[in-house]
């Protein structure tokens, strides 16, 4: 019986480090294999692309963003502790407090969404069998896979790895499954006819894509890997990251793709309900074996985002253990699931109003990190993660200001046009003269790329001396 996990934001112990960069697979591969990914091949041509179009954005996004998450994760190894403690190195240690804050607002979001799609699949799958779907339903259903999230994300790591290798063989199996009874719903002539979108959308499904997938995760990729012993490769940590989390889904995205290709109906269906829209394809004997993969793949993703919540919320500085951390992001998981579910009209707008206005500072925050790791040829000082008067100080004012700015110009070139609450955003569009906020590039969301790579090239210009003045001093008492 797997015990409550004692460890918080502190260092592993060196006794406590174990295992092989391989069992990172099993995380990532589990808490992405969710058919999630089918509905992304929707989201791509949702854009005006042809198929051509969205699988290279589809693949590209993916990849990309994996291998991101791939790179954060080797500071894990080097520091042996949670991603946004490591993070402290370069803000500071008051000063992370704000990238801390935004991580936990977006990894409770994600946790929220997924357990939504759990809930909404669940009600789907029981109406068709003709047991009821209604509100009745939508609640047992939210209760149920709530309290299995909640339960893994506060027993902690152990638990977590044990889930995902079983998540991992079981969503495999019936994924497989899925694909081979609906494999014959694929019409490539409707696929191949489908017109060609511009340069703008292409670009605008790209970002959408590296959102939805692997930087929605950069915040929590060190997370997993602390618990390696230091020696290990960093790039075996990289490799490991990058292909347990990306393989799944570009399997998922292509077929996706072919089948949204092949039926109108189907692609506006998932909007609204992305994965109980894909088992109208499915014959009725294969309906519970179907909730039961996209249940246990989502609560996959649910599981590892409600762990990585519970230690960003200790970043920002709350003082309460792990496991109570965990149980209020669990609470707020739950408030957020009902508003979803019971209150919003349209999924996908709210879905990508909060993947593109968040993913703008996480992507803001992932480049100073990046660049951050990339100065460094030695290990973090342990002590001076956890105290202002160490090496890396209290608050460091020009990655803070840069992580601010860099949002700001973001948000600036950045479109919302489904959320009315946000069309505020895209300012600077009109002056740099992109079209405004009805011109063609306001689809593109480009303001994530470009505060990525301001917020690197800024970093990795600005930081060499202070991270070599950093790892040239001392052991300090």
């Amino acid at each position: 019986m797997p015990t409550v996990e004692e460890n918080g934001l502190n260092v592993i112990a060196e006794a406590e480090r174990k295992g092989r960069p391989a069992q990172l697979f099993w995380p990532w591969f589990g808490s992405n294999v969710s058919v999630l990914g089918l509905g992304y091949g929707s989201f791509a041509l949702g854009f005006g692309l042809s198929f051509w179009q969205a699988l290279f954005a589809g693949i590209a996004g993916i990849l990309v963003s994996f291998l991101l998450c791939g790179l954060i994760a080797v500071a894990g190894k080097r520091g042996s502790a949670p991603t946004m403690v490591l993070s402290r190195a370069a803000f500071g240690v008051r000063g992370n407090r704000l990238p801390s804050a935004v991580s936990w607002i977006l990894t409770v979001g994600w946790e929220t969404v997924l357990v939504t799609l759990a809930t909404l699949a669940t009600a789907t799958v029981l109406d068709r069998l003709g047991w009821g779907g209604g509100t009745g339903t939508k609640i047992l259903a939210l209760l149920v896979v709530s309290a299995l999230t909640v339960a893994a994300g506060v027993i902690g790591f152990d638990l977590i790895m044990r889930l995902q290798t079983a998540i991992t063989v079981v969503t495999g199996a019936l994924t497989i499954g899925y694909v081979v009874l609906v494999a014959d719903e694929i019409h490539w002539n409707r696929v191949a006819a489908l017109p060609h979108g511009s340069t703008q959308q292409v670009v605008g499904a790209l970002v959408f894509v590296m959102t939805g997938f692997g930087l929605g995760w950069v915040n929590a990729a060190a997370d997993y890997s602390r618990y390696l012993p230091r020696r290990t490769r960093g790039t075996a940590v990289a490799a490991w990251t990058t292909l347990g989390g990306s393989l799944a889904p570009l399997l998922l995205f292509v077929f996706g793709l072919l089948l949204a290709g092949s039926s109108t109906d189907l692609n506006q269906a998932v909007a609204a309900d992305p994965i109980g829209a894909l088992t109208t394809l499915l014959p009725l004997w294969f309906l519970l074996p179907f909730t039961l993969v996209a249940v246990a793949g989502l609560v996959g993703g649910a599981v590892l985002d409600i762990y990585s919540s519970g230690l960003a919320l200790l970043a920002v500085g709350v003082r309460v253990p792990r496991y109570v951390a965990a149980g209020i992001d669990g609470a707020l998981m739950v408030a957020g699931t009902v508003a979803l579910v019971f209150l919003a009209d349209d999924f996908l707008s709210t879905f990508t109003a909060f993947l593109t206005t968040l993913g703008v500072p996480i992507a803001a925050w992932c480049g100073i990190m990046l660049a951050d790791l990339a100065l460094r040829a030695r290990p973090f000082d342990d002590a001076d993660l956890f105290r202002a008067a160490g090496r890396y100080g209290d608050i460091r004012w020009l990655p803070v200001t840069l992580l601010a700015a860099a949002t700001a110009v973001g948000w600036g070139l950045v479109a919302n046009t489904g959320a009315t609450w946000l069309d505020w955003q895209g300012y600077l569009l009109a002056p740099l003269g992109l079209g405004g906020r009805d011109g063609t590039w306001a689809g593109a969301n480009l303001g994530l790329l470009v505060a990525l790579a301001l917020a690197f090239t800024v970093t990795l210009a600005t930081q060499r001396r202070t991270v070599r003045a950093q790892e040239a001093a001392g052991p300090r008492q």
